[in-house]
């Protein structure tokens, strides 16, 4: 799977994974994955564009 990077809002720290789903949301894209910070239980989300999101189906 492709790695993409991410942006944590919550610890304000860049990441990269290739470990995140993609969602549909109100006609958009976007791609969701767990936070990698130590005891985080939330998520990050990225916007993706349709033709990215048809690629990483």
């Amino acid at each position: 799977m492709v790695e993409l990077s991410f942006y944590d809002v919550k610890t304000k720290s860049k990441f990269t994974t290739s470990d995140f789903e993609v969602r549909e949301k109100n006609g958009r894209y976007f791609a969701v994955c767990k936070s990698p910070a130590k005891g985080a239980t939330h998520e990050c989300w990225r916007i993706l564009s349709k033709k990215q999101a048809e690629e990483l189906k």
